[in-house]
Parts: structure tokens; C-alpha cells; sequence
């Protein structure tokens, strides 16, 4: 039986090549992988022209890259980090394996697997997950000029993360100075794309796992807890659930970790 093609969807701000080291691990296993680049992520030289982008663009763009390995025949795993969980939460609409069986087509989503992930209730936004965090622990954001500031209900169109501040809350299993390195390294995200609301529950259509992160700072572990119980309580099924001790990029900080949990949940399909 074939292996399943992995679709990584990273967290706001970040590019693909921020899990390079997971992609080439993970593909001397046998698995196929690829990271995408999410229209809401600006470019290095700074914010996408035009319109920010939101949620659901990001989502049409990763449905759009998991169709094409589906209609190919291929059952596809989608795994999130961060932010990533919830526009891929809302791709999974009439892609999962189940659904295409159904129209007589094969392959599709065969699982989510969330890495401390935002998973927002539906009719909610990405920020509103983060919500119920005092203003002094969530990440801290430098306003471009001429956008307004956040918070809310105003949102700039696109949001930078402070480097040092972002460091010491979420990279906090490096050595501070490396922490800065890859915080700096963030790009410009577009804010409309936490403050969109999910429209499309794909957890309910597919098995779910979990890799919750117990020393994160930017999506405590309460709250990553929180989104646990939630998916179970509307599915009416247990999520497959990992627990390590990391901090909030585990890709960087555990990598061992992170290879170990996504190769055994591809011997799970």
C-alpha cells in the first residue's frame, strides 16, 4: 500500500524553508512531504501587494495543492503547525478520502495531524482561539506604517512580529541569541487571516492527531488542551494525542521529536 503524501502548512509569518530540516528528515524515511507557502505569509522583501490575504484564501490554496495529489490517487496526511491548523482546518471541505469515495474518486485526506496548532470553533477566527490570553502573554507585534494597530476590531493588513520579544516567547528551548536569529527571519502576515472566521469543521471528516507542546508560551498548553476537547466533543472521537516537552517550534528545538511522531503516525494509515 502506498505511503501517504504529507502537506505541511506552516504558522503565520513563517516560510517553508523554516522546516526544511523536518521535509529532509522526514523524506529519507520514504515519505513524500512538501511545505507550503501561504498567500497570508508575505515574502522576504516584505508584505504580498494587493488585498491581504484571509483565511479562506489560504485555505483554497492548500486544498488546491491536496486536490492535485488526490486526484493523482494519493491519501494525503495535512500537518499544521500554529496558525497553519486553522486554514487547514477549512480546506478539508469535500477532500477528505471518505468524501471522494462517495463520488467514486480515489485518494484524499485520510487524517489532520495538528503540531500546537490553532484550531478555532466554527464561526471563529484564528485570533479568537488566542483570545482568552492576558495582552502581556500573547506574541508581541510591530505595526507597519500606515496600517492600524491591533488589537481589534481594526486589523492591519499585515503584522510583524517583534524578533527578541517573539524569541522569549516562542523559541524559548533555544539559546536566546539563536531565537532572535530565526525571529527575525519572519515574515510579514497578513492580519485579515486571523481575523476571518472558520466556516468548515474538517476535523469532523477526518481521523485527528495531536502534538501538543507542553512548554509553549504562545499557544499554551490550556489552550491547546482546550481545542482537544473541543474536536472531541463535536466528533464524538478521541484524538490521537502526543504530549512532549517543547516549547513552541518543536521543528527547531526537538526536531528528533517531531520526526519520530510524524513517522509513526504514518505507520497508523
Amino acid at each position: 500500500m502506498a505511503v501517504p503524501s504529507i502537506v505541511l502548512i506552516p504558522g503565520a509569518s513563517a516560510l517553508p524553508k523554516f522546516y526544511q530540516n523536518i521535509v529532509d528528515a522526514v523524506t529519507k524515511h520514504g515519505i513524500p512531504i512538501q511545505a507550503l507557502h501561504l498567500p497570508s505569509a508575505g515574502l522576504e522583501t516584505g508584505a504580498r501587494p494587493g488585498p491581504p490575504p484571509t483565511l479562506q484564501d489560504d485555505a483554497a490554496f492548500i486544498a488546491e495543492h491536496v486536490a492535485k495529489l488526490a486526484d493523482a490517487g494519493k491519501d494525503v496526511v495535512i500537518l499544521t503547525h500554529s496558525y497553519g491548523g486553522a486554514p487547514a482546518t477549512e480546506s478539508v471541505k469535500g477532500l477528505s478520502k471518505t468524501c471522494r469515495q462517495k463520488q467514486g474518486l480515489e485518494g484524499g485526506v485520510v487524517r489532520i495531524a495538528y503540531m500546537t496548532s490553532l484550531v478555532p470553533k466554527l464561526g471563529a477566527s484564528a485570533y479568537s482561539a488566542l483570545a482568552a490570553m492576558s495582552p502581556e502573554d500573547q506574541a508581541p507585534i510591530v505595526v507597519d506604517v500606515g496600517f492600524l494597530p491591533i488589537p481589534f476590531p481594526s486589523f492591519p493588513s499585515a503584522i510583524l512580529f517583534a524578533s527578541k520579544q517573539l524569541a522569549q516567547l516562542s523559541f524559548t528551548d533555544l539559546p536566546l541569541q539563536e531565537g532572535i536569529e530565526w525571529a527575525s527571519k519572519m515574515v510579514k502576515q497578513s492580519a485579515a487571516s486571523f481575523a476571518t472566521p472558520l466556516t468548515y469543521s474538517g476535523y469532523k471528516d477526518v481521523p485527528v492527531s495531536y502534538l501538543l507542546c507542553k512548554n509553549d508560551r504562545t499557544i499554551p498548553p490550556s489552550i491547546q488542551q482546550d481545542e482537544i476537547d473541543m474536536i472531541e466533543q463535536e466528533t464524538g472521537k478521541k484524538v490521537d494525542v502526543t504530549s512532549i516537552d517543547s516549547d513552541h517550534v518543536p521543528l527547531l528545538s526537538h526536531p528528533e521529536l517531531v520526526i519520530d511522531w510524524i513517522v509513526k503516525l504514518m505507520e497508523k494509515e
